[in-house]
């Protein structure tokens, strides 16, 4: 089992802090980045062997990358995205090699405790389908990716549904069984084919259209997705509990 990080976006929203730095090394704590609190919770459950898609300020994550190997006792392979500036489905397709045989992908800029790495891994040793992380405790906004849950799992992830009609918020991470992997694959490829700016939840949603998706609750624990300098306060927060 391998740990996908997407790194390559551009972080628009939290100019200029990210004019020259990609999102995923701001820094949280006095000493780490929201690079470092996912790698480190990666390999505390287990998974060393990682791969960071970058594009956004690659340099920067290269530069990093000797640290978090150093620091963490990961292994650390750079995945360049030609095409930053499209969304996150042709970032998550780029890394196709490296869930191939099973991993646990990461948005780069979500802040979390590796406990829901842990129940994700858990989870999987009774099921074959990709399963998401999904926060079933918080109250749901617009914004969140919500997720509607039918009787052979996930319906619909999208964020543009009724909050009524969601179980949850799916928090940017999953984990990806080797057996979806090449299906997962022809989704994302069909997806950022059809249109550029489209999110891999886009291509999730072709699998959980054939059965194929799942979730794990995260628990009631303290996360966010960092898209905003508010997100960014919130995440120093949490850091410090992590």
């Amino acid at each position: 089992m391998r740990g996908v990080i997407l790194a390559a976006g551009q972080g628009q929203r939290l100019r200029p802090n990210t004019d020259e730095l990609p999102k995923t090394l701001l820094p949280v704590t006095d000493d780490e980045t929201i690079l470092d609190t996912i790698v480190r919770g990666l390999v505390a459950v287990g998974i060393t062997d990682l791969a960071i898609t970058i594009g956004h300020a690659a340099d920067k994550i290269r530069e990093h990358a000797p640290s978090l190997e150093s620091r963490y006792g990961a292994t650390v392979t750079l995945v360049d995205n030609d095409h930053p500036e499209w969304n996150n489905a042709y970032s998550l397709w780029t890394a196709r090699e490296h869930y191939a045989d099973g991993a646990i992908l990461v948005n780069g800029d979500t802040v979390h405790p590796h406990s829901i790495e842990l129940n994700l891994l858990t989870a999987a040793q009774t099921s074959r389908q990709l399963l998401l992380a999904l926060d079933d405790h918080k109250t749901l906004t617009d914004e969140a990716m919500k997720v509607r849950i039918g009787e052979k799992g996930v319906e619909l992830i999208h964020k543009q549904q009724p909050t009524e009609a969601a179980a949850g918020e799916y928090i940017g991470v999953s984990l990806i069984p080797a057996a979806v992997a090449a299906d997962l694959t022809k989704a994302l490829e069909a997806t950022f084919n059809r249109d550029r700016t489209l999110y891999y939840e886009d291509a999730y949603q072709l699998l959980a259209e054939a059965d194929q998706i799942g979730t794990v609750s995260t628990g009631p624990v303290d996360w966010t997705e960092v898209d905003d300098h508010t997100d960014w306060a919130l995440a120093k927060t949490i850091a410090k509990g992590l």
